[in-house]
């Protein structure tokens, strides 16, 4: 068999396993249909389905049970994987134009995201990808975030916070019952995300921090910042004059801005 040949043949096996796989998972979803498989079918793409029907079939998903949260840029739905543990399925939108529109401030001079095709699509899966390692760094670096288990695509996996379906409440929902602590917790994860993790939260306040067994943790972390990003220091003043708006409203004693700001952006190390 010539060089030719052996090209041709090598593609139409590819385009066969391609094939293959597609009814695979076609198949896969029609026996595990339900209500919830209905709704995805009437607001995603093919290409999203097919991302969905393939995490099923490598096991990431078990059953997805209903939606959770309707934004402009995602849906979430909560599911279980296969040995039932509860899990957050984000879908990020491909066809939201207004998504888009800002998301390239946030890419843009981010090291860890360098070389971005514009291409419409390829910027939501680039932003899918983004929050995944923004919350593996973040996991690592010991601040309260959703656990991340995997990103295909614009299908983000990670740890359900709260119960049968129902998210933990939001700090702006919930007053923690112990504001002072709550505050000093959340000004030790601001400071482990620069210092350990390298990174800047960017939307940080009581829209997206929830209140779980008492504890404060953080989510919505897509937008984060590298430390080496240009706008991160502003960032992460905003975020620090967020959190003093907040906890001074609800009678805290807060740590004035500025000093925060210098304690967290210093060398020292942090605990």
């Amino acid at each position: 068999m010539g060089a030719f040949e052996a090209s041709v043949h090598e593609r139409l096996r590819k385009k066969l396993e391609r094939q293959e796989k597609t009814y695979e998972t076609t198949q896969l979803m029609k026996e595990k249909r339900s209500e919830e498989y209905d709704a995805l079918e009437e607001v995603f793409d093919r290409p999203t389905l097919m991302t969905v029907y393939e995490l099923m079939n490598r096991g990431e998903i078990g059953e997805i049970h209903g939606a959770v949260k309707a934004g402009k840029e995602s849906k979430l739905y909560w599911g279980t994987r296969l040995d039932g543990e509860a899990i957050a399925i984000k879908i990020f939108l491909t066809l939201s134009a207004e998504f888009r529109k800002g998301m390239l401030a946030y890419i843009s001079g981010d090291p860890r995201f360098a070389h971005v095709k514009r291409d419409p699509r390829s910027i939501v899966y680039v932003w899918a990808r983004k929050e995944y390692r923004n919350l593996s760094e973040a996991y690592a670096a010991k601040v309260k975030v959703p656990r991340p288990f995997t990103v295909e695509k614009n299908v983000l996996l990670m740890e359900f916070i709260g119960e049968n379906g129902q998210s933990a409440p939001l700090l702006r929902e919930a007053e923690p019952k112990n504001p002072q602590l709550t505050y000093g917790k959340l000004l030790k994860y601001v400071e482990r995300l620069y210092k350990k993790a390298r990174l800047v939260h960017g939307d940080l306040s009581e829209y997206n921090i929830m209140i779980w067994k008492g504890e404060p943790v953080i989510f919505d972390v897509s937008q984060a910042v590298n430390i080496e990003h240009p706008n991160a220091k502003k960032l992460l003043e905003r975020d620090l004059e967020n959190l003093n708006r907040y906890f001074i409203r609800i009678g805290v004693d807060v740590t004035p801005t500025e000093q925060a700001f210098r304690r967290i952006t210093s060398a020292a190390d942090v605990r």
